[in-house]
């Protein structure tokens, strides 16, 4: 309190309102990974097109390292290429460190290149494109790797979630053994490749029409563009992947009804509408996390509060601060439930909020707690879509 030892008038500010949380980026994405160039080592610089990924980490010709022409592929530069094209908007790269024996990372090496994602709290998607095509040579490193990606996006308190790639070339049996070793509700597995042309085709003799790219870098894009025209709660399925010619494996009903159940998003082809995502499950045993919104969305919500009530930190834990932090949270919940993030007819039904002495005890106060309770009716997708049709006669009354 200010003091007063003289006479006279004194005006002051005060603040009548609750404190406003604003919400975070969910747009932001975060390949790890080889390229031709680039620093490593170091938090990476922001991307905002390919130009800048082109000035930073360079070309998307083939990788300078020995082996066959998938292992050498530039899977890193081609993903941040057709990220941009399907929407994506800021992006990271994190390279992995180059070696002298011109051979591909190892697991260490992509555990050194997330650990400089770790300053990045606005990084919500991950994912380190390429990985995957080491399943045929190599399943140690692919098996560790993709523990890495998922253990990454499920640390506390980083709100991000991992979107990984099904293996080139997979049967079904195959995809389906890889799902059943997986369960996170903080990652997504995407099947099958996306056949793109080759914008190297004509550059050398060696390089085919058409190449098969693992499907990250579009999800991700698609992530993104999602998030911003509708928001995070809308599930990104039913999307058209641009840049795409067709898919690696044409599925069909049949072999996504197989699929779909165990939580491996497909890629498929329809008549008239093209490539397109339909799928939007978590790699999660627990049935409330199998939509990978719903996942998102509580991550964004949690980001969001937590990031948003640090001003709370060590002020005097009373009926005041309890009565504030409950309007704080309940003014962003309406402000989610009015943008169709949630459930309900009214705010009532869509969240409620309790700070007071039902969720905090004596011993809580004591030790410096204070406990503020949150619910909240996530929109979950429409995943199937029933008519109900039966006959009905012209005379009948309705």
């Amino acid at each position: 309190m200010p003091e007063y030892l003289g006479p006279g008038v004194f005006v002051e500010e005060t603040s009548l309102r609750a404190k406003a949380i604003e919400g975070i980026s969910t747009s932001t994405a975060a390949f790890v990974g080889p390229t031709r160039k680039g620093p490593s080592g170091r938090c990476p610089a922001l991307l905002t097109s390919l130009v800048d990924f082109q000035r930073i980490y360079g070309s998307l010709a083939d990788l300078p390292i020995a082996g066959p022409a998938e292992v050498k592929r530039n899977h890193v530069a081609h993903a941040v290429q057709v990220f941009f094209a399907n929407g994506g908007r800021r992006l990271y790269v994190a390279r992995t460190r180059p070696n002298r024996t011109r051979t591909l990372p190892t697991p260490a090496d992509y555990a050194a290149a997330l650990a400089t994602l770790q300053p990045m709290e606005d990084v919500s998607t991950l994912a380190a494109p390429g990985y995957s095509a080491r399943w045929v040579s190599d399943k140690t490193a692919w098996e560790a790797i993709q523990g890495q990606l998922i253990a990454f996006a499920e640390q506390a308190g980083t709100y991000r979630f991992a979107v990984l790639d099904a293996p080139p070339g997979v049967t079904l049996l195959e995809v389906r053994g890889i799902r059943s070793k997986l369960d996170s509700s903080h990652a997504a597995l995407y099947y099958p490749w996306v056949t793109v042309a080759n914008p190297l085709a004509g550059t050398s003799a060696r390089q085919p029409q058409t190449l098969n790219l693992p499907p990250s870098g579009f999800l991700c894009g698609l992530y993104a563009a999602t998030d911003i025209e509708r928001g995070v709660f809308k599930a990104p399925a039913n999307v058209p992947i641009q840049g795409a010619l067709g898919l690696e494996q044409t599925l069909t009903q049949a072999q996504q009804e197989i699929l779909n159940p165990e939580g491996i998003n497909c890629l498929r082809c329809f008549q008239g509408k093209g490539n397109l995502v339909w799928g939007a499950r978590t790699l999660s045993s627990d049935p409330e996390w199998k939509y990978l919104n719903v996942r998102r969305t509580f991550n964004y919500l949690e980001g969001s509060i937590d990031r948003g009530t640090q001003w709370a930190v060590f002020e005097p834990n009373g009926e005041a601060l309890w009565a504030n932090i409950k309007r704080t949270i309940e003014d962003f919940l309406y402000n989610e439930w009015k943008n169709g993030a949630l459930m309900g007819a009214k705010p009532e039904e869509a969240f409620f909020v309790r700070c007071d002495r039902t969720t905090m005890t004596q011993q809580d106060l004591d030790q410096g707690r204070l406990i503020c309770l949150i619910g909240v009716a996530p929109i979950r997708p429409a995943e199937f879509v029933i008519f109900r049709i039966g006959q009905w006669t012209s005379d009948r009354p309705t």
